[in-house]
């Protein structure tokens, strides 16, 4: 089973290694790491990790994962070869998955249009725009398509696609394998229970969403 890590400068590291964690250990599992050109691909926070092959490398995975990024309007504008790739292999795959705004990309690949997906609660808007229609959920599973909403949502929709892929008590086991029982110290998590004004201290952190909308298709 051949399953593609889709990697480009300035993604969010969580978003690629919280599904690959869940993923890569299965035996059937067939990991590649893919981007534009292979060698070091730097992350918005500044950690370097490896692309081992190109895009062009894996025509027709089965499994894609799209990690997303602090700089995702950046990635809209400048990741076409991604982008080309992905509104390629999606017939083919048997799941394309995202993380975070990594869905924006997916959405520019004309995946999403008609769909209902999810993604970083400060890009729901841009989403909307790009033609999905847009979720709440942490993950949403939409036909052979599953999105994840910000940053530790990937290990999430990891252990939804792991079922899918390999059957639930496989999910689980793998989900005791990694010990994830999260038991956050606090219940700030998304926009939906954080206070007013920690809402509004990140939201002016977070890259501005308005202005044109880049159009779908690679």
């Amino acid at each position: 089973m051949d399953i593609a890590f889709a990697m480009y400068p300035g993604m969010t590291v969580l978003d690629l290694t919280g599904p690959h964690e869940i993923l890569a250990h299965h035996p059937e599992a067939a990991v590649h790491y893919l981007a534009a050109t292979p060698g070091p691909v730097r992350c918005d926070s500044g950690m370097e990790v490896t692309a081992t092959g190109t895009f062009g490398d894996v025509p027709s995975p089965d499994v894609i994962v799209v990690p997303g990024s602090s700089q995702w309007r950046r990635a809209l504008e400048e990741q076409r070869e991604l982008v080309a790739w992905l509104a390629l292999a999606h017939p083919s795959a048997s799941w394309t998955t995202s993380v975070c705004t990594g869905s924006t990309l997916l959405a520019k690949a004309g995946i999403l249009s008609g769909r209902t997906a999810t993604t970083h609660w400060g890009v729901r808007d841009v989403l909307g725009g790009l033609g999905a229609e847009v979720s709440t959920e942490r993950v949403v599973v939409d036909g052979d398509v599953i999105t994840a909403a910000g940053v530790s949502a990937g290990i999430d929709m990891g252990l939804v696609l792991a079922a899918r892929l390999w059957g639930e008590n496989t999910a689980r086991a793998i989900q005791l394998f990694v010990e994830y029982a999260p038991e956050p110290p606090f219940d700030s998590g998304n926009p939906e229970t954080a206070p007013p004004e920690m809402l509004d201290q990140v939201a002016r952190l977070l890259p501005r969403s308005e202005g044109s909308v880049p159009s779908t298709g690679p």
